[in-house]
């Protein structure tokens, strides 16, 4: 095991984070063909906007695509709740064309569930899913409809090399419980561009447990997945090894075998707090029941020498021949081995090597220090879009190549009060295929941006 440190502190207005970087980065950063290199600052200080939606940075503009309440354009009902993981995908509405697929992360509670809607419901008594939203080449919204119904806590979730999303319920809740007829913590394949090929079929050999996100890799088809628990026993990383890899929509019904992650001699991720830490050979251990039919997975027995936990395990994506997940924070006080900010980690499956490549330090605009990073996917400019999940206000942070850290957007809805203000979290940052438009959800009240402006100035 090795380790070194380089950190860097970058301010931007009021708005500082603190992120350490070791390790190789280069494909991590590597951005587009078109990226240029920005500025020291970013794309400069963000301008309140007027009209107290986003704030984004001079030369940067948005339009509001889609926001909770209004009709959706399908006739089906208005606009579900809990707007969180998304994905864009090149349409088939003319050259240039988008069609994004968004999750809802709605309850029993929620406000405004996800319609009902023939072939695409799994339980009718779930209140998440998705809905699609297909844009033409001018970046008009052309139809918005539900590509899937039924779920529960539709968090985030990951595209496939096929070009369909991969969404997740981030809960363990069995059939009977609230009101549900059938079990859920189920990943859901979907098709954004037609959902009633996909319809409403649970993966059950990806497990039953907490998911956040996944990763699929382009070159084996083995299927990366987060477990998001906030309490002790926290969750694992796992990975899914298909009967049928990249074979397309539906080939992951077929089976497989899940495995969780084992760091011999480290019980809890949060124990290693130096930056290019590097394990050599990390060990995969068979789900002894992957259903969860009696024990939560996290809890089950994975022999005498255990499993490897970590706080918080969300964002996860495939950055050139590796996977990356996000721990988003990790607090001795909820029974973490440590305390950190946010962590990102890289495992090398060519070399079966996990090292810790990011740690993001104490910000200076949230009420509990942390940046508390969630979504994250890469940027055309060659770096990070990292969505803030904390407290106090909130952003889309970037962070470029040089390892500086600016404020790329911040939420202007009070969902509070003058007295007490509160924020709605980002979620589901994205970038259309040519790297143009950044695409951004606004968790409460719902709303999807579209952010246009000089990516590559």
């Amino acid at each position: 095991m090795s380790a070194t440190r380089r950190q860097l502190l970058a301010r931007t207005g009021a708005v500082g984070a603190g992120i350490v970087f070791g390790g190789a980065l280069a494909e991590l950063f590597a951005g587009t063909a078109a990226a240029q290199p920005l500025g020291r600052t970013g794309y400069g200080p963000l301008v309140p906007d007027p009209d107290g939606l986003l704030d984004l940075p001079k030369g940067f503009r948005y339009r509001v695509l889609s926001r909770e309440g209004d009709p959706l354009r399908s006739g089906e009902g208005p606009v579900p709740s809990h707007h969180d993981g998304m994905a864009a995908f090149a349409g088939r509405h003319g050259r240039g064309g988008v069609h994004l697929v968004r999750n809802h992360e709605n309850r029993v509670d929620a406000r405004i569930p996800v319609p009902v809607t023939d072939g695409l419901t799994y339980d009718p008594a779930g209140k998440g899913g998705c809905t699609a939203l297909a844009l033409d080449a001018r970046g008009e919204v052309v139809s918005e409809r539900v590509a899937l119904a039924g779920t529960a806590v539709n968090c985030a979730g990951g595209p496939t090399p096929w070009g369909t999303w991969l969404s997740c319920e981030e809960t363990e809740d069995r059939a009977g419980t609230n009101g549900y007829t059938k079990d859920h913590g189920f990943v859901f394949e979907v098709d954004g561009a037609d959902p009633h090929r996909s319809g409403a079929v649970p993966l059950t050999a990806m497990g039953r447990f907490q998911h956040e996100a996944i990763a699929v890799d382009p070159r084996r088809g083995v299927v990366y997945e987060t477990e998001d628990a906030f309490l002790k026993p926290f969750g694992l990383f796992y990975r899914f090894l298909p009967e049928k890899p990249l074979g397309g929509l539906g080939s992951l019904r077929a089976g497989g075998r899940l495995q969780a992650l084992r760091v011999p001699d480290v019980p809890d991720l949060s124990s290693i707090q130096e930056t290019g830490t590097t394990f050599d050979r990390v060990e995969w251990v068979d789900v002894p029941d992957p259903l969860a039919l009696g024990t939560p997975v996290r809890l089950q027995d994975f022999g005498p020498r255990g499993i490897t936990h970590a706080q918080k395990l969300e964002g996860c994506y495939w950055g050139g021949r590796s996977v990356y997940f996000v721990s988003s924070f990790a607090r001795g006080a909820d029974g973490s081995a440590a305390d950190h900010f946010g962590q990102i980690w890289r495992y090398d499956p060519d070399h079966h090597r996990l090292t810790l490549v990011v740690v993001f330090g104490p910000g200076t605009d949230v009420q509990l220090p942390g940046e508390s990073p969630d979504n994250i996917c890469l940027a055309p400019s060659g770096g990070l879009m990292v969505c803030e999940d904390g407290n106090g206000a909130q952003h889309v942070f970037g962070v470029t190549r040089r390892g500086e850290v600016y404020a790329m957007a911040r939420n202007a809805q009070n969902i509070g009060t003058a007295e007490q203000p509160e924020w709605g979290e980002f979620a589901g940052v994205t970038f259309s295929p040519d790297g143009r438009t950044m695409f951004v959800n606004c968790y409460t009240p719902g709303t999807t941006f579209a952010v246009t402006g000089p990516w590559h100035g």
